[in-house]
């Protein structure tokens, strides 16, 4: 065992993910500061006996002061771009946050992965977000080391993701001019090599580094890199002057399933060329730096060969808010600090149940491969039609599936959903991210039944104002088509015959 804890935040984000299974594998022991723990617990190496998962939040320093007690470095790999609101503001605080925690927690070194681009008045706000946080770390009493980085090429990156849809799906691309910017991508491997190469080596204490990989190319020429490595037709690239980041980004977002709110900084950042002129990285860790087109076969490697390891739609709280949660019983450190600024009014449902003659593990399997390429048991067209809308206004929409296609783990996307428990042969509950006029939870519960198995779907309904009284009943009707429509679809799904049911349950009172 290597001496001294790493502390990792933003541990189950992309870069995160991969980077502590591989801090794991070489001997270190490492603290997971994590705002949601039951969402770590989905990940394959959570149990590991080098690893403490801790709830810590960047926007509290306290917390922070506690999971880093006693470690001897820490890894910062957060930023808030999915927050909403000011994301710059939020990571300018989270940045001082962590500064001032890693200080009274006796932390000797803090490693963050920034972003690449000169700092000049043309600087996109995410870049400039970034290299901001860099200098408060940098400023603070704890040695940071600051790497930037480009285009990270890894699969279920936002930036891989892109690419992969973009190219894959259209013959012919009309692009603005900053197709022709250039950028260095890097893949994702050499990314964690640089990180714990960096860890491993003090000389790197205090420095802010470029990496990236061999290769310096036009967006254009990288769209044409991945066709070739993906053995497809490279697209027709035509560039116009008349397309803004506004237009571009609202296209991507259709065509992509990556979320509009990481897309528009992203595309923005674009007209930025991004190239490395640091060149120390390459004496201080040395490694084999992978080609863009090796990079992007590596990825499409991982792609075929199951699911990511980390994954850019891994981003989101397997929390609810407590006035649903109360309703779906969840504990209290389930839910989200503040409630949403509509709480308190009515919360509607629409239960329903059926008895089937199958044990619960039978019917479990069933339900567990909801969604993605299994679709939703009823109403698949729909519930696509619903997910185009969804994408059209801002939300993630129905495109980015499901990680696994069999298991599924709390923190996890779930088409338009995101997973808050999923506890074998109990229940699986979901919290609604699509774009509504309030809240909204659906669950499926599994209890025993005489010689058989109780499956009730149960959602929950927050409104928000008049729209969301109008959505709600609007969609009434509805779901008295669909609800029982996909429980008769689950049983079948699960080789059992229904006994009882579908039945409508009563309704449960609005809270006052």
């Amino acid at each position: 065992m290597r001496g001294g804890a790493v502390f990792v935040a933003g541990a189950t984000g992309y870069v995160g993910g991969r980077l502590v299974p591989l801090l794991l594998s070489r001997g270190y022991a490492v603290r997971a500061g994590v705002r949601s723990p039951r969402k770590l617990a989905a990940r394959p190496w959570s149990s590991h006996p080098s690893l403490t998962a801790l709830p810590a939040d960047v926007a509290d320093k306290a917390s922070l002061v506690a999971a880093m007690r006693g470690c001897a470095a820490a890894y910062y790999l957060v930023h808030s771009m999915g927050a909403g609101g000011d994301f710059a503001q939020a990571d300018r605080a989270a940045a001082r946050n962590m500064a001032e925690a890693a200080a009274e927690a006796g932390v000797s070194r803090i490693i963050y992965l920034s972003g690449l681009g000169d700092d000049a008045p043309g600087l996109s706000e995410h870049l400039r977000s970034r290299s901001e946080v860099g200098r408060i770390l940098s400023e603070g009493p704890v040695p940071a080391t600051v790497l930037r980085a480009a285009v990270i090429l890894g699969s279920g990156s936002a930036s891989f993701e892109i690419i992969r849809n973009l190219v894959e799906r259209l013959p012919l691309m009309i692009t603005p001019r900053w197709v022709r910017t250039r950028c260095q991508p890097i893949a994702v491997s050499n990314v964690l090599g640089y990180l714990v190469g960096c860890l491993e080596n003090p000389a790197t204490s205090g420095l802010t580094l470029d990496i990236g990989g061999p290769d310096v190319l036009t967006y254009a020429e990288l769209f044409r890199t991945y066709a070739r490595a993906a053995h497809i037709r490279a697209p027709l690239i035509i560039p116009v002057p008349f397309l803004t980041t506004a237009l571009s980004a609202s296209w991507v977002n259709l065509i992509t399933p990556v979320p509009a709110h990481l897309i528009q900084p992203l595309i923005e950042g674009l007209k930025n060329e991004v190239v490395c002129h640091d060149k120390r990285i390459l004496d201080l860790v040395p490694q084999q730096l992978l080609s863009c087109r090796d990079a992007i076969a590596q990825a499409l490697s991982e792609v075929s060969q199951g699911p990511a390891p980390s994954c850019c739609f891994d981003a989101g709280q397997a929390c609810a808010p407590s006035f649903l949660a109360e309703r779906a019983g969840c504990p209290a450190e389930w839910t989200k600090a503040g409630d949403a600024p509509f709480a308190g009014g009515a919360l509607f449902t629409a239960d329903y149940a059926v008895t089937l003659d199958a044990a619960p593990a039978q019917v479990w399997e069933a339900v567990t491969r909801i969604g993605g390429d299994t679709g939703w048991y009823a109403g698949d067209l729909l519930w696509r039609v619903r997910g185009l809308v969804d994408k059209l206004v801002g939300g993630p929409g129905h495109m980015r599936g499901r990680r696994d296609p069999v298991r599924l783990g709390p923190g996890d996307a779930l088409d338009f959903w995101r997973v808050l428990d999923a506890a074998p042969e109990q229940r699986l509950l979901l919290l609604a991210e699509m774009k509504v006029p309030g809240a909204a939870t659906l669950e499926l519960r599994l209890e025993p039944a005489d010689q058989g198995t109780r499956l009730s779907l149960l959602t929950s309904f927050h409104p928000r104002g008049l729209l969301g009284l109008v959505y709600w009943w609007s969609m009434y009707p509805a779901h008295g088509l669909l609800f029982p429509a996909m429980l008769r679809n689950v049983a079948r799904a699960a080789h059992a015959r229904v006994t009882v049911g579908p039945v409508k349950l009563a309704p449960k009172a609005a809270r006052p």
